[in-house]
């Protein structure tokens, strides 16, 4: 490689690592080799091959570059420019990988409808066809089919792709039913113990479930005389903690009470679905959750996943910040209705269309008409709470908005270590935003938004919510290996454009 191809390298090698949070020692660590090789490669002082630029890539979680075609994926965004007409919410993402992971519960063929094709839902596929799973895209790639084997090949999964999804936790409650022990990759991050993984291992324990860990991999036994003799009540009231729970409840032939439940969008979405698999669930909506399960399923069945609210919110948010008029169809109102008063609270000019019922035939659907609005900071902060409260993915959206309003907005991130350090990205392009701590932002606003070329944050919600504070910005901005956006949005960019954005996908390596 060129000396300026190196150096390039480097500095999307330093800027990822920076952004993920980690000293030049934590990526050595990742990669067994030492700092100063690390100082090297960043400074573009040492040639390093493909398979290491892969291996950088996966320790990162970033795209550095990928085989095919010429490298990352950015964004060249012209901002400020007014929205209008109107744009259709897709499928939801958590819905969709839930789904994938509920299908092996059942031995027929499973057709879900409109999944939304994102990375997300590409790993958990990648790791389901490498375990012997059929996985086909049917009706002009709009539909997904789903057809298991007779027996799971576990040993020949793909262990990249399932690192690279936390989703893959998901696979416990399913697998506990098919085999006496196995293994399975979890994700980095997500380290035995931790709140994310303990109340997940504490509910499956009741289903014989006894997992130890070694570096990077799960090691699970299952003692199928084991079974739950009282209701589990839950540790923690997640949405992928209570699914894995409803996973294992579904083929445990009796029943199973779940307390202090997720009743959030994703966990009625699997409700719903288990139910056409034969799996009767009472309280769905609720925060107690009673589980008919069966020892055996076998059903071809056709479903419809239900819109996404979160990316409802993103579009809503889009709107907001650039001052147009927008009106966002098939948002799943049920689910948007605190993150809509709080709105209206600060002053927005917005309508709501009759409600209508989503294809899975029990979602609540509006059409959301948002109007330029002079906005207030709201009196109180801004925080989520479990559903039926401010959907914790929708806090970093209200970032941006509370930028856009006069006064002053206390944000306070309480679920996720350090995803408010995120949003003090949006300084750069004009924000006045103090980290008082990680989980507490101040915001002040109005702002004056100005263009910038940055790396993309390496969370979701506060990507995209940096993408639309540049499609506010007057002049051009460059959002930097988009890759993390792509995981959770299914051509955003290109939907966007459609409403009167102007954002260019370029490549540069």
């Amino acid at each position: 490689m060129t000396e300026d191809y190196l150096a390039r390298i480097g500095k999307l090698i330093r800027d990822a690592r920076q952004h993920r949070g980690w000293t030049q020692l934590q990526l050595a660590e990742a990669l067994n080799t030492s700092q100063s090789a690390v100082n090297r490669i960043e400074r573009g002082n040492q040639n390093i091959s493909l398979e290491m630029i892969a291996r950088i890539g996966e320790a990162l979680d970033s795209e550095i570059v990928s085989l095919g075609y010429s490298g990352p994926m950015h964004l060249r965004v012209v901002g400020g420019r007014r929205l209008s007409g109107a744009i259709d919410v897709k499928t939801s993402k958590n819905a969709c990988v839930a789904l994938l992971c509920a299908t092996l519960l059942n031995s027929g063929r499973t057709v879900l409808r409109r999944v939304a094709r994102i990375e997300e839902v590409y790993r958990i596929l990648e790791v389901l066809s490498s375990i012997g799973v059929r996985a086909r895209w049917i009706n002009d790639g709009a539909d997904l089919e789903i057809v298991p084997p007779a027996e799971l090949d576990l040993d020949a999964m793909d262990a990249d792709a399932a690192r690279r999804t936390r989703s893959i936790i998901m696979f416990l409650g399913p697998l506990l039913h098919r085999m006496d022990r196995f293994k399975l990759p979890y994700a980095g991050g997500c380290d035995l113990g931790t709140r994310t993984v303990e109340p997940h291992l504490a509910a499956l324990r009741r289903f014989g479930l006894d997992i130890t860990a070694t570096e990077g991999t799960y090691h699970a036994v299952v003692d199928a005389s084991v079974r739950p003799d009282r209701p589990i009540v839950l540790t923690e009231r997640g949405d992928t903690v209570t699914e894995n729970a409803l996973l294992a409840a579904a083929r445990h032939e009796g029943v199973t009470v779940i307390r202090n439940a997720s009743s959030n969008y994703m966990v009625q979405d699997l409700c719903f679905f288990l139910e056409q698999l034969g799996v009767r669930v009472e309280g769905v909506g609720t925060t107690t959750l009673t589980v008919h399960g069966v020892a055996e399923i076998d059903r071809d069945v056709d479903y419809f996943p239900s819109e996404d609210p979160v990316e409802a919110m993103s579009l809503i948010a889009a709107a907001v910040i650039t001052s147009s008029e927008l009106t966002v169809r098939r948002a799943p109102v049920e689910f948007l209705e605190i993150e809509l008063a709080v709105l209206e609270g600060m002053g927005l000019d917005h309508s709501v269309s009759p409600e209508y019922t989503a294809d899975n035939g029990r979602t609540r659907l509006a059409d959301v008409t948002v109007r330029p609005s002079k906005l207030e900071a709201p009196i109180d902060k801004i925080h989520p709470m479990p559903f039926p409260g401010l959907n914790i993915d929708n806090v970093p959206f209200f970032a941006a908005i509370a930028a856009s309003a006069h006064g002053s907005t206390l944000i306070h991130d309480w679920v996720y270590d350090n995803r408010a350090i995120y949003l003090t990205d949006l300084n750069r392009l004009g924000g006045r935003l103090q980290l008082l701590d990680p989980h507490r932002v101040l915001v002040e606003g109005p702002t004056r938004w100005r263009a910038s070329e940055m790396m993309c944050p390496p969370a979701l919600r506060p990507a995209v919510v940096v993408l639309l504070a540049m499609m506010a910005a007057e002049g051009t901005s460059v959002l930097r290996n988009v890759y993390v956006i792509n995981r959770g949005y299914e051509d955003l960019a290109e939907r966007l454009n459609s409403v009167g954005a102007q954002i260019e996908i370029f490549r540069d390596i």
